[in-house]
């Protein structure tokens, strides 16, 4: 069968298998099903074959910067449904999206219907200029799409009450006070936040003056520019061999780490076990809320000679301190896979202890319960926060932690 962008009859198949496909991983609504069969997905991605538009779990790439990574795509479609039932938008809502692919906000625009207001905005006027050509070529030509800075949201367009749904549709670092000032009192702000490296999408709504979050979900997302972009800091060693990334600290002294990767490990296995096919990404989120001189350590497959023996080579949770490190690793445990800790360097033996048990503590109290973040504006007192909370200070914002 043919895979061309002009052949609408297996546009339509294809569409249909997608939201089938959706729908058996039980992340639909009725509304959001009607919108995803109506809006035709392959408007916004001109040119790529029918079967990789439609894929329920793959992101399209719509634009790359000189070093080839990616700086606009379409989400993947498991993941705009997931933020869009995360947003709760209805009939009759008005809605801001950050970010313009413009496929998101048809799909918006179908659950607002005629009684209410989409509003794009997008800082790169590449993005807006195609996200207005293929809305309009879709059906969608109402839906407003605004050239600026998303971390300001879009006043001048807003309503009197504020917004009642403010989608991100780009990695953030910072919960940006433009934002948070046009949510509507009884508004949902989805966010894809960067905590210590590792991304959730999570929507939060307002509690007693303050945001907190009322679901989460794993993603990844391009990065966010402008007002409230965050370079991620990155050390390489062992020529570039392994990298540490570091979200929220300055990167540490790698002449103190070199060395201490050429010091004979230190291994302690924790007892905690895990299926292979079962999600950890409540232990990612314990620890690096909880550990001090959190990374996440990653090694390139290409120049990997085995130095260090990650739980996984793309992104491993870590402690870098004191001139030391220690990182997650796994064995096999019968039809299971058991966590562990190797640690390198003068503190090895402590900060592999430390992190060993911090997973021990994660497996006994918080392995089956659901995180929460709080969201107070920077500058917010100490005492003014939740005791006992974690705290994890942004540029423009405090976040805590604590988990049901």
């Amino acid at each position: 069968m043919s895979q061309t962008q002009n052949d609408p009859a297996n546009a339509a198949a294809l569409r249909d298998e997608m939201v089938l496909r959706l729908r058996e991983q039980g992340v639909l609504t009725p509304a959001i099903e009607h919108a995803m069969q109506a809006v035709p997905r392959e408007v916004f991605a001109p040119g790529v074959p029918l079967v990789e538009v439609y894929s329920p779990n793959d992101s399209v790439i719509t634009k790359w910067d000189a070093h080839g990574m990616a700086t606009s795509s379409v989400s993947a479609p498991w993941l705009q449904a997931v933020m869009l039932r995360q947003a709760g938008i209805r009939s009759g809502m008005q809605v801001l999206e950050i970010g313009s692919g413009g496929y998101n906000a048809a799909l918006m625009k179908e659950l607002v219907g005629p009684g209410g207001e989409v509003t794009s905005v997008d800082i790169d006027p590449f993005v807006t200029t195609r996200a207005r050509r293929f809305l309009t070529q879709a059906g969608y030509g109402t839906v407003n799409v605004i050239l600026g800075d998303g971390a300001l949201g879009a006043r001048h367009h807003m309503p009197a009450h504020g917004w009642d749904a403010i989608v991100v549709t780009a990695g953030a670092w910072d919960i940006s006070p433009g934002l948070v000032h046009q949510l509507a009192a009884a508004g949902r702000l989805v966010v894809p936040l960067r905590i210590h490296g590792f991304t959730r999408s999570i929507a939060f709504v307002w509690a007693q003056g303050h945001l907190v979050s009322e679901s989460m979900q794993e993603c990844g997302f391009v990065p966010m520019t402008g007002l409230d972009q965050h370079d991620q800091q990155r050390l390489l060693l062992h020529g570039e061999e392994i990298g540490f990334s570091f979200g929220e600290h300055d990167v540490p002294d790698p002449a103190r780490l070199t060395a201490a990767l050429e010091s004979e490990p230190v291994r302690e296995w924790t007892g905690v076990s895990i299926a292979p096919t079962e999600s950890f990404g409540t232990l990612q989120m314990h620890l690096a809320t909880t550990q001090p001189g959190f990374a996440i350590l990653s090694v390139d497959e290409d120049t990997d000679t085995g130095l260090v023996v990650p739980l996984n080579r793309h992104a491993t949770p870590a402690v870098v301190r004191d001139g030391s490190l220690a990182y997650l690793t796994r064995r096999p445990a019968g039809d299971l896979v058991e966590f562990g800790v190797i640690g390198h360097g003068p503190q090895a033996p402590v900060l592999a202890g430390a992190l060993a048990a911090a997973v021990r503590k994660w497996d006994s109290t918080y392995r089956h319960r659901t995180l929460h973040v709080r969201v107070y504006a920077m500058g917010t007192p100490d005492q003014q926060l939740p005791p006992g909370e974690p705290v994890l200070d942004k540029r423009r914002s405090r976040l805590t932690f604590f988990w049901t």
